[in-house]
């Protein structure tokens, strides 16, 4: 490693992950790094990222940071990946949910 990392401040992939709130259910876009919302974002956009280890990349926050794996952007981003390499449809509830969920933490961040 280039650099020391505390056992509560580790990074993967140039991608911080702290370990002190996961699997937490309550935060705000402020706690989302910037790539990663950028990558979450673009998921629902009509030209998502075609490139399965950038989807993962957000996944992986997602599932460490939110709510595991019933976490809505974890699970969209996870049917993302499995559409891109196997070319089936996609379940299109689970996008849905996860849209909901991203304009929560949106209201969230306007209410405060």
């Amino acid at each position: 490693m280039s650099h020391q990392q505390t056992e509560s401040d580790v990074s993967i992939d140039q991608i911080p992950v702290d370990l002190e709130p996961v699997h937490r259910s309550e935060f705000t876009r402020a706690d989302i790094p910037d790539k990663i919302e950028s990558i979450t974002w673009a998921l629902l956009s009509e030209r998502p990222p075609t490139n399965p280890l950038i989807v993962l990349k957000a996944a992986r926050w997602w599932y460490i940071h939110g709510t595991g794996e019933s976490d809505p952007v974890y699970c969209w981003a996870i049917e993302w990946v499995r559409h891109l390499t196997t070319g089936e449809a996609t379940a299109s509830g689970l996008f849905g949910e996860c849209r909901q969920y991203l304009r929560s933490l949106e209201y969230e961040d306007t209410d405060q």
